[in-house]
């Protein structure tokens, strides 16, 4: 019965077929970390650190340590402007998370 399915139900034809469109549709939006980090140099960021202060900022470069230079930086802590930087740099071991801001209107 090469080619042929005998003896199957439907509903498992369809989640098969169904299950391959989803593979084949994540595999279009695969993304490694590093590939993200490439694509946001230069957009509104928010860096929260390990401290729980957030510093959001255009990114403007980092590395492999998750180094970070921010420029047009502002810090907030527990949610209020507490300062405004013109180029920040944060220790990559403080980093927690970086995150895409939504750009001002």
């Amino acid at each position: 019965m090469i080619g042929q399915i005998a003896d199957v139900p439907s509903s498992l034809v369809t989640f098969a077929s169904y299950e391959q469109r989803s593979k084949a549709k994540m595999s279009l939006r695969k993304q490694t970390p590093s590939d993200f980090l490439k694509q946001i140099i230069g957009r509104p960021v928010v860096v929260k650190l390990n401290s729980g202060v957030d510093y959001r900022g255009v990114l403007a470069c980092l590395d492999g340590y998750m180094n970070i230079a921010i420029e047009q930086t502002e810090e907030y802590v527990n949610g209020q402007l507490k300062n405004k930087y013109g180029d920040a740099f944060l220790r990559g071991n403080n980093v927690l998370y970086i995150s895409t801001q939504k750009r001002k209107v």
